[in-house]
């Protein structure tokens, strides 16, 4: 009898083992598994943050080299998904571009933008479409940038002259990253504040701003794993970040004032004299305080996007251009002839003699596929589950557009290592967000709205150093030899300045 109870209570279970079992696998065919990008292994807790180095844009650009163009990645508790071909860029920037439109969350541009209250950081939503419309049609229109020309063309010619009394000098040899720094930063401190800072002792904060470019270009690991925050207290970022911030506040704060005590004088609604970014906004302001009102925090926080999109990327884009064309005398002398036929018998360019420069033009997207600013466009984060080029990709993945590498795709470019603009006389792309080929200000809803505003002030400073003078390295030193190492950071630099002997061009 116990032996007949036992086989029934065999039966009992191996019959529910099936039916359990059947169950598991239609479960499993109702729900298949997801097809997920190539991964490289991962250690526990931390994942792949150790592999990305201080230059991780070419490290995954040789990961996609031998797993393909999109690869998955886990950084600490976040996957994040690494595009580097025109295709992906294209399915993500265009065909998703509202499913991948999201900012992720990011500690540095919290602390230093005002809890991420700008255009470039903020997540998409009500508050971000506001204020990319005030950038876009207050700040940035081509009519707003056309009516700034006469800051560009004045701030172009002092650096000319400067340049031209430092070649005269006892020690001919003469910075020009620093020029070029100077330069971008004067231009946007007259167009955004309405006057320079820096010269006469009132602007020592703008000093610290290369201190937060790199604050905002520092990953903190809490971001990645939040039980690590406190890791922060102990190597000093968040006191860094604190300091930074109060400082830059200080300045904004005090240029606000001012601007609103001139307004008090003038009248309010009145036409100044000299209408700059901070006036436009506190008009606005004014005109819209009943109804979707701006406040200071975010006039400031706008104003500090300006700052860093404006003199950090255009100066390094000016930079990397004449190394690019110091290593290569042969276009140097192309676009000199063309830039000096252009000018005729006035011997002075102004903005109107740049439609007739296809070479420069040219020289510049060269540079830019070669050297994008920022090689792995500000992160995106996808706002649900989707699919990208057959791959499943989860909501809340976050996004790394390889710009970087897509310039260098060989299966796009013909010899994509070499500096050859003459590929870029004979083909309608450009880098404004339409081909994908190049995009070093990225596209879409998050594309960089200030790209007319940049374009303007380096072909114009371009076009004048190439046309008032001809260059040569100190010691006798050989073009090839000039040293192309890039700096890490958000904004990739020269790791070394530009050193060069300057002669001003005889007419």
């Amino acid at each position: 009898m116990l032996v007949f109870e036992e086989l029934i209570y065999l039966v009992f279970a191996i019959v529910v083992s099936v039916l359990l079992l059947n169950g598991w696998r239609s479960i499993a065919v109702c729900k298949p598994r997801k097809r997920l990008p190539p991964s490289p292994s991962k250690l526990p807790i931390i994942g792949n943050l150790y592999r990305l180095g201080k230059f991780p844009h070419r490290w995954l650009q040789s990961f996609s080299k031998r797993y393909g163009p999109l690869t998955l990645l886990h950084q600490g508790n976040i996957p994040v998904l690494s595009a580097s071909s025109a295709d992906a860029a294209r399915e993500i920037m265009k065909n998703q571009d509202l499913i991948f439109s999201n900012r992720p969350k990011m500690s540095s541009a919290d602390k230093l933008l005002y809890g991420s209250r700008d255009v470039a950081f903020s997540p998409h939503g009500e508050y971000w479409r506001q204020m990319r419309s005030i950038c876009v049609l207050q700040l940035l229109s081509n009519k707003r940038v056309q009516s700034y020309s006469g800051v560009r063309e004045e701030e172009t010619s002092l650096m000319v002259e400067k340049i031209s009394q430092l070649s005269t000098a006892s020690s001919p040899v003469v910075n020009l990253s620093d020029v070029l720094v100077t330069l971008t930063n004067n231009v946007i401190c007259k167009v955004a504040l309405g006057r320079r800072y820096g010269e006469d002792g009132e602007g020592r904060s703008m000093i610290f701003l290369g201190e937060f470019m790199e604050l905002l270009g520092t990953s903190s690991v809490g971001d990645y794993v939040p039980w690590l925050a406190w890791t922060n207290w102990i190597n000093g970022l968040d006191a860094r970040r604190e300091r930074v911030a109060k400082l830059f506040d200080k300045f904004l704060e005090q240029v606000v004032q001012e601007h609103r005590e001139m307004r008090e004088k003038v009248g309010e609604g009145s036409a100044l004299a000299a209408i700059d970014f901070v006036d436009i906004l506190l008009e606005f302001q004014r005109e819209n305080a009943s109804g979707s009102p701006i406040e200071d925090e975010a006039i400031k926080a706008l104003i500090t996007d300006i700052f860093t999109a404006g003199t950090d990327t255009t100066s390094t884009t000016l930079e990397w251009t004449m190394a690019e064309l110091l290593k290569n005398p042969k276009t140097m002398k192309t676009l000199q002839n063309e830039v000096r036929e252009a000018a005729g018998s006035n011997c002075e360019i102004d903005e109107e003699c740049l439609e007739k420069m296809p070479c420069l033009k040219a020289v510049i997207k060269e540079s830019l596929r070669l050297h994008p600013p920022v090689p792995l466009l500000l992160p995106r984060e996808s706002t649900r589950d989707t699919k990208v080029l057959g791959y499943d990709v989860a909501a809340g993945t976050r996004v790394l557009i390889n710009a970087w590498a897509i310039g260098r795709d060989p299966s796009m470019w013909e010899n994509p290592e070499e500096f050859h603009p003459e590929r870029f006389l004979e083909t309608s792309i450009d880098f404004r967000g339409l081909h994908f080929e190049l995009i070093p200000f990225g596209a879409g809803r998050r594309g960089f709205p200030g790209i007319t505003f940049a374009t303007s002030v380096f072909e114009l400073a371009l076009s004048k150093l190439v046309h008032n003078f001809d260059f040569g390295l100190p010691n006798g030193g050989r073009w090839e030899d000039l040293d192309m190492t890039e700096d890490s950071g958000i904004v990739i630099h020269k790791k070394f300045p530009i050193l060069v002997v300057i002669t001003p061009h005889v007419f």
